[in-house]
């Protein structure tokens, strides 16, 4: 694991929300997209090092939707960068982790990702990014 590479945050209404992280960190969002094959909508802040990542879902069958309906909104899960995400995860299996996709997804912010069931780290679901690198 290199650092934290962002923490993911689920939100009802972004344009709402990013209204509140503009205020608290003092800056806009450097990036939004959407994530059709997570159902959800992005916004990236710059927070020193790390980022900020909001979450609107898409639709209600989206993760994000369930996670609100089930928890409110907050916290979702915290990402990690790492520098080969194929060896990371072999590397998390041996070590017991319950890995949800085993094969690497274009996630947003250009990042291949893997996430972790939260039963294996303690109730935070945790998200493995590596930048995908443009030739």
């Amino acid at each position: 694991m290199e650092k934290i590479e962002h923490i993911g945050i689920a939100v009802k209404n972004i344009q709402e929300a990013n209204k509140i992280y503009e205020a608290l960190l003092g800056n806009a969002p450097y990036k939004s997209e959407k994530v059709e094959s997570e159902g959800v909508e992005t916004s990236f802040f710059k927070c020193g090092e790390s980022k900020i990542e909001l979450l609107e879902a898409l639709n209600p069958e989206s993760p994000i939707a369930k996670f609100i309906d089930k928890r409110g909104e907050g916290i979702h899960h915290i990402a990690f960068a790492v520098k080969d995400i194929k060896v990371e995860v072999e590397r998390l299996k041996k070590e017991g982790f319950n890995v949800l996709n085993e094969e690497p997804k274009k996630g947003a912010d250009n990042k291949l990702v893997v996430f972790l069931h939260p039963k294996s780290a303690n109730g935070v679901l945790v998200e493995l990014c590596q930048e995908i690198e443009n030739n």
